[in-house]
């Protein structure tokens, strides 16, 4: 497929559509909103963290309202089965016959919210991992394909509150990005108060559908890099790593694991986004910079040195940044 210019600008145009109208809907949360979209075309998996009450759930339904995807939404509780997650086969009677029936369950959907999905526990968080890394989902004998396009959306709450369990690094690996929801400062909190406490309700309009979708991941995909912006991406995933010669000095000192061959890719995919989205048919160093955190975030893990220092991902990765040269 050749892409030219008009095919970019185009691209950028309904994208930019498609956050005016979720801003309708969302108060503040600019850069949060920016980067689901990016995951999204990106073809990527989110995992939104922040305190209850933050409003991660209504922007998961704006963005499925906008992009008008099929939606479901699975509430993870302590006894959520996987079953309740991928479907059961069920028995029916056909006149004398006896048979197994797949139910499908709520997984089978263009956008899944798993909503608080570290309040489960481990073995149902696992029943997302097939769908979520090669979309697919195997019941028994049989796998089923999922709908296109397909992607989850998930919120939890920080790791610190009671009745939650981890979600595991095989699943964590799994979301292309990891966004943090922050508290809104007095003017966003006066607006959503304007917007939530009167009977005036907001119209959203239906922006994008599935299969314009795909077409606009088609189209991003065929957006070239140049070696040297390919080459300090991957250096920055290798910084990450402590067991090698390219680790960062940091990294060596105070990560335990880096980001996996995943990270690579979604870096490099999530920035041929940022870059259409600018209207631009080149991926920039800076595209890379800026989606640095998001990949890297859930993917570093600290060492216990790291702990009690009081560090974080995000001091990790500021230094990484600090001290890789640009080719």
């Amino acid at each position: 497929m050749e892409v030219n210019e008009k095919d970019i600008l185009e691209v950028s145009e309904k994208i930019k559509r498609c956050e005016e109208e979720i801003s309708k809907g969302i108060i503040g949360q600019k850069d949060i909103i920016r980067n689901v979209l990016i995951a999204i075309f990106a073809d990527g998996n989110v995992l939104l963290e922040g305190m209850p009450g933050m409003g991660k759930t209504q922007l998961v339904k704006t963005i499925g309202k906008v992009l008008n995807l099929k939606f479901s939404r699975i509430q993870f509780t302590p006894d959520l089965m996987p079953a309740d997650v991928v479907g059961t086969n069920i028995v029916v009677k056909e006149g004398d016959n006896t048979l197994f029936k797949f139910e499908k369950g709520p997984v089978f959907t263009n956008l899944l919210l798993a909503d608080e999905i570290n309040r489960a526990t481990p073995k149902t968080q696992s029943a997302l991992l097939e769908a979520m890394g090669e979309k697919t989902v195997t019941v028994g004998k049989t796998t089923y394909e999922m709908s296109k396009p397909f992607m989850v959306l998930a919120t939890q709450n920080p790791i610190e509150q009671e009745g939650t369990y981890p979600l595991p690094e095989a699943q964590l690996d799994r979301f292309l990005f990891k966004l943090n929801v922050d508290f809104p400062n007095l003017q966003e909190l006066k607006e959503i108060m304007d917007l939530t406490l009167t009977n005036d309700k907001v119209n959203l309009t239906s922006v994008l559908e599935g299969d314009e979708i795909i077409r606009i991941r088609d189209i991003i995909k065929e957006i070239k890099l140049a070696d040297a912006v390919k080459e300090y991406a991957l250096k920055l995933i290798l910084a990450t790593h402590p067991e090698i010669e390219e680790g960062a000095e940091i990294t060596k000192k105070y990560v335990e694991a880096g980001a996996s061959p995943r990270a690579a890719q979604g870096i490099i995919s999530g920035a041929k986004v940022r870059a259409v989205m600018e209207g631009r048919l080149n991926v920039s160093f800076e595209d890379i910079k800026a989606l640095a955190y998001p990949i890297l975030r859930h993917r570093i893990i600290l060492n216990f040195d790291a702990i009690t220092e009081g560090l974080t991902e995000e001091s990790i990765i500021d230094k990484i940044l600090e001290d890789l040269k640009v080719v």
